[in-house]
């Protein structure tokens, strides 16, 4: 039985927006899968009016084959 991985949308929690740009970056330069959108949006928890903590939360889409014609198979792990 084959089975191909097509596509995955990941969703990061980061500290900084340098550490976002980088995880983009390193997201668009992988060789096992394109790139084929991604967002970064500011996040921060509120208590009383004031900010407690901030975060960006990155979400990227990739692609790994097509769906109609699938070329390899990937395996992915998450560390």
């Amino acid at each position: 039985m084959s089975r191909y991985l097509i596509s995955t949308t990941e969703t990061y929690r980061v500290d900084s927006e340098d550490e976002a740009k980088a995880l983009i970056d390193e997201a668009k330069h992988e060789s096992i899968s394109n790139l084929n959108k991604y967002s970064c949006v500011q996040k921060e928890q509120k208590l009383k009016g004031e900010v407690v903590q901030s975060w960006y939360r990155v979400t990227l889409n990739k692609s790994f084959t097509n769906e109609k014609e699938p070329e390899e198979e990937v395996t992915i792990s998450y560390e």
